[in-house]
């Protein structure tokens, strides 16, 4: 997480790195390009359409170095889906820092938005929320942790009991390529929350480029056994010196919300994954 300092508008908010803007753009791209099927999910004697942010954050954000403030991740969602006159139905938010949760929520009630905020760790509060989510609506939920070992693979075990979810995730490429080594060697990996059962099916005398590669081939493949499908389209995000940050890719079970994020993440060709 960032360090938090005092926001433009009376309210904790969180410095992040000056890409926080570019993953802003295309979050906000998904939410109005796919207007048009959730607003067949809103009004009277409907299901409704569902927003999820399980890391929430405190819902503003401060660029390092500079003085300038963007809207987070839950808020940015809101505003667009008003902005295109298909608001969300519900929109539930989740962080394990209070303050920053208490943060986000007033921020959204301000907006006017039906924010249900809930503390606690994502693969728990992915649970609560779940209980409380309709079975024919339609829910969109973004995954942005602040870390690879953040990425608990039960949190999309149970956000894929609902029949119609897509899922905005950030998978961090850094983190992957970073802390190898100590993953590989350490008894208690980050790999195991990430993709449970990687060591049953992982060379791990390879060159790191394999293991790497591999690590989310086993990841994508537990993805599918699940009933959903997470995209070939990668946006890769880079960092103030081009250094490769993570990826934002979009998880869903049938083809229209994939042809919606490859037209939000325009994608240009970056290579494979590594």
């Amino acid at each position: 997480m960032g360090d938090l300092v005092d926001g433009d508008d009376g309210l904790p908010a969180e410095e992040v790195g000056i890409w926080a803007k570019e993953k802003q753009e295309l979050l906000s791209r998904y939410v109005d390009i796919s207007r048009g099927a959730r607003s067949k999910f809103i009004g009277p004697f409907k299901a409704g359409a569902t927003y999820i942010d399980l890391f929430c954050g405190p819902g503003r954000s401060r660029i390092k170095d500079s003085a300038e403030f963007i809207d987070g991740s839950c808020v940015t969602a809101w505003r667009k889906s008003v902005e295109g006159k298909a608001p969300f139905s519900q929109v539930f938010i989740a962080d394990i820092d209070e303050t920053r949760l208490s943060a986000a929520a007033e921020r959204l009630k301000r907006l006017g938005a039906p924010v249900h905020p809930i503390k606690g760790e994502a693969a728990e509060t992915s649970v609560a929320i779940l209980k409380r989510l309709e079975p024919y609506g339609l829910h969109f939920a973004f995954v942005d942790p602040f870390s690879l070992g953040a990425l608990d693979f039960e949190i999309f075990r149970t956000l894929t009991k609902r029949k119609r979810m897509d899922i905005l995730v950030h998978l961090s490429k850094m983190d992957l390529q970073r802390n190898l080594d100590e993953n590989i060697a350490s008894t208690d990996s980050a790999f195991d929350a990430f993709a449970p059962g990687w060591r049953k099916v992982i060379d791990v005398e390879q060159a790191q480029r394999g293991i790497r590669t591999e690590i989310i081939d086993h990841w994508r493949d537990l993805i599918l056994h699940l009933g959903t499908e997470a995209s070939p389209e990668m946006r890769l995000l880079k960092g103030n010196r081009s250094q490769h940050l993570y990826w934002l890719l979009l998880l869903a079970s049938h083809d229209l919300a994939h042809k919606f994020w490859k037209v939000a993440a325009n994608i240009e060709r970056q290579g494979d994954l590594f």
